[in-house]
């Protein structure tokens, strides 16, 4: 378990669906108000709507969490060497305070241009070390894993199959992952093989043994998503379908509803103090984006969790119990119609 980490959520696809409004909704009942979002642009920076494309993304979630009255930024960080870089702070400004950081749609090799080795993917990280949580749509989920599945380039131009490294954040707590969305896709109909991301098995399969052998890989079926929870060390699979994990053994799949430990994705460590470089924090700190009061701490998200529990099973008194526990460490506990919500005292 990791103290102090935001969750990661990985989604197939879906993000301004039903069971994405759920996903961000469950998130954000664990985040301090108020609940602030930045929306990362960078996956689809090269298309001519990429403004429109993220703008839906936020007037969905202005929507489905109004309920936690949310404060949305659209960070562009289009392209390097432009005004919008991914390496300009001032077009960041909307990364340095988000409890909650989104990437969706757009090419994951392009991402993956834009974003490595940037000043936003090490103000991303650091963030989520803060606390902060991450959710990944459709071509980030790819660009954030080990190794990259470059669909554009194989399915639309005809390329060769290749597994190109990617932004590797799991690589910070020592795991080897990467993720292919659309998983059970079935646009091409009896025609043609969509799934695995519009390559097909096929070509998924040979894209496969490009990997490093202890390398893990997670499909994401469509309108599902994968829930990393670092503090309680613990996976749980949301949404209509099921999360394949496909390692060194026959694949497990794991159905919407369930839960598996994070363990069973690898050995987790602890992040390298010295992986961020430290020009990432003095922004943050003259920025005042670094505030501990707003980070909920790990051991009253699992407070918050037992009493949820205790309130499934209609004991009260362990409630009260834990409802007071939680306000004595500094957070008030207000139960809604979407369930309970944390507001620092």
């Amino acid at each position: 378990m990791l103290t102090g980490h935001g969750m990661i959520a990985l989604l197939g696809s879906g993000e301004t669906s039903l069971a994405g409004g759920r996903v961000f909704e469950a998130l954000a009942q664990q985040l301090p108000h108020p609940l602030k979002i930045a929306i990362l642009e960078t996956p689809a920076g090269f298309e001519l709507n990429s403004p429109q494309v993220a703008q839906r993304v936020a007037d969905f979630l202005l929507s489905r969490l109004q309920n936690h009255s949310p404060q949305v930024t659209v960070v562009p960080a289009r392209k390097r060497g432009t005004p919008d870089s991914p390496d300009e702070p001032s077009s960041l400004e909307g990364l340095f305070h988000a409890g909650m950081i989104f990437m969706g749609p757009g090419s994951p090799t392009y991402a993956v241009r834009q974003l490595k080795g940037s000043l936003a993917w090490d103000i991303l990280r650091e963030r989520h070390r803060q606390g902060a949580a991450l959710v990944f749509s459709s071509a980030a989920t790819i660009a954030v894993g080990g190794r990259v599945l470059p669909v554009y380039e194989i399915f639309k131009v005809g390329e060769d199959i290749t597994a190109p490294p990617g932004l590797d954040l799991f690589s910070d707590f020592g795991l080897e992952l990467s993720c292919i969305p659309h998983w059970n896709n079935t646009d091409g109909g009896s025609d043609v093989d969509t799934s695995r991301c519009f390559v097909g098995m096929e070509r998924f399969a040979e894209w496969r043994r490009l990997l490093p052998p202890a390398h893990t890989t997670i499909g994401l079926d469509e309108h599902t998503a994968l829930v990393m929870d670092f503090a309680a060390g613990a996976c749980r699979v949301s949404g209509i379908s099921s999360v394949s994990i496909l390692g060194a053994c026959n694949p497990v799949i794991h159905p919407a509803g369930s839960a598996f430990p994070l363990a069973d994705l690898g050995h987790v460590s602890h992040p390298p103090e010295n992986g961020i470089r430290s020009q990432v924090r003095e922004l943050l700190q003259a920025a005042g984006g670094v505030d501990a009061q707003s980070v909920v701490p790990p051991e009253v998200q699992e407070m918050l969790r037992l009493r949820q529990e205790a309130r499934q099973r209609r004991d009260w008194s362990a409630s009260d119990r834990l409802r007071d526990g939680i306000a004595a460490r500094g957070w008030l506990v207000q139960d809604t119609p979407d369930g309970q919500q944390l507001v620092r005292a």
